[in-house]
């Protein structure tokens, strides 16, 4: 092979890249055979199968209670409401993040105060929290950001002092432990994604997660009114919600929204949760080995806990990879990321724009109120500009994905990590 890189004309380091190997979701006969049997008893807008799902996924992860959403970001709209989140209130979320984590903030009429990551587990950091919240701080959005748990023994001890509810944004991080537990039963309550391209795929589909009966029975008024009985029968076989306050209104959704999750999803997802922890099982032996070889390539570091701590990264959704420039002549991690490919393997540079930058959350006026939706309610402006959150703001820089083995292959993983080391090897060529 040449050690010119490829992308000056040299030999590509991998010919044919086995994209099988990160073929996700796993979808068999089994999962066929669920979803054909709801499409043939008509039952796709039923609740039967989904309560079942709901149940098992409870179990699961250790939850007291689940349910079931049309998509994570209906799940995490919810759960800012059940918290109490509304007009001229905060949250607290980290700007790196997809816009779903929190821009149903503003359709509740509250403002998000954007905070800093860390840049190690590229989660919410700590430390830029206390002092951002107010007397109208109602929640922290907490993101486990591309399966690595974030810090929830310091969050938690800083939202109970200030009595602030704890929202888990659990899409990228089905299965991840922290210390004992999984991620979605840390905090008050949890939503999340599992739309086709997250760990725990069934289809475009959301789930809510929580030990609190309050909160579990306010996302059922806010989004699942045929669960909440009818106003002159509470008994209804049904109706799952108990408090008289809530009671009232049975019938119709407070928030006006339908979130019943289509039973085709929740079919395939009890088949999938049969075998998510065999699966990831899988996943996390080929990822381990894949970033035990990447970092011992210089300038790269991959985005992962530290062993021995109790945290795991579960489905390894998204993997990322620590781009350190200062380590290969500067280059920039574009360049680099367009040498490997040029390589016959995959990356991508970047990770998610940061958010507090976006104009829907500096000029955006949802409401027709003749200003900013963030400032509409009489909220203090919390708006953010350039260079006010600098982790966040470097980031794309510093980062870029990598391919995500869903199967062990040891001499396919080989090549491709030597792919990685051919470019940095002779990273000169690209100064």
């Amino acid at each position: 092979m040449s050690k010119k890189l490829a992308v000056n004309g040299g030999d590509k380091a991998v010919e044919n890249f086995k994209s099988e190997l990160c073929v996700w979701p796993i979808v068999t006969d089994e999962d066929r055979e669920a979803i054909v049997e709801v499409l043939d008893n008509r039952s796709m807008s039923g609740t039967d199968i989904t309560k079942e799902f709901e149940k098992e996924y409870a179990l699961w992860i250790g939850a007291e209670y689940a349910l079931g959403y049309c998509n994570g970001t209906s799940a995490l709209h919810a759960a800012m409401w059940a918290c109490g989140v509304g007009a001229g209130d905060e949250i607290i979320c980290p700007s790196m993040t997809y816009w779903a984590s929190c821009t149903a903030a503003l359709s509740l009429g509250a403002a998000v105060n954007f905070a800093d990551i860390d840049p190690e587990t590229l989660c919410i950091d700590p430390k830029d929290i206390e002092h951002r919240i107010g007397p109208k701080t109602k929640a922290i959005m907490v993101v486990h950001y591309a399966g690595y748990p974030a810090d929830m023994d310091a969050i938690m001890e800083i939202a109970g002092r200030h009595n602030v509810k704890v929202i888990e944004d659990a899409s990228h991080s089905h299965g991840s432990m922290y210390k004992g537990r999984h991620t979605g039963t840390i905090g008050d309550i949890a939503g999340m994604s599992m739309m086709s391209g997250k760990a725990f795929a069934i289809g475009e589909a959301g789930l809510v997660t929580t030990n609190n009966r309050g909160l579990y029975e306010r996302c059922i008024a806010f989004g699942h009114y045929a669960r909440t009985g009818a106003p002159s029968n509470f008994n209804a076989v049904d109706a799952q919600v108990t408090n008289p306050e809530l009671q009232k209104f049975a019938g119709i959704p407070l928030g006006g929204y339908k979130h019943r999750m289509n039973q085709w999803c929740a079919a395939m997802g009890k088949v999938q949760l049969k075998y998510y922890p065999e699966r990831i099982a899988g996943i996390d032996k080929a990822m381990t080995y894949f970033c035990d070889l990447l970092d011992a390539i210089p300038g790269l570091k991959t985005h992962r806990p530290p062993k021995g701590s109790g945290l795991t990264k579960g489905g390894w959704y998204h993997p990322v990879c620590h781009y350190i420039p200062e380590e290969v002549k500067n280059v920039p991690v574009e360049a680099f990321c367009k040498a490997v490919n040029a390589e016959g393997v995959t990356c991508s540079a970047g990770i998610n724009t940061p958010l507090h930058l976006h104009k829907v959350f500096h000029e955006a006026d949802i409401f027709n109120m003749g200003q900013p939706t963030m400032i509409s309610f009489g909220q203090r402006d919390v708006r953010q500009g350039s260079g006010t959150l600098p982790v966040s703001e470097e980031a794309s820089a510093r980062n870029f994905s990598i391919p995500k083995f869903t199967t062990f292959d040891k001499a396919e993983i080989e090549k491709v990590a030597a792919a990685y080391k051919k470019v940095i090897d002779n990273i000169g060529e690209l100064v």
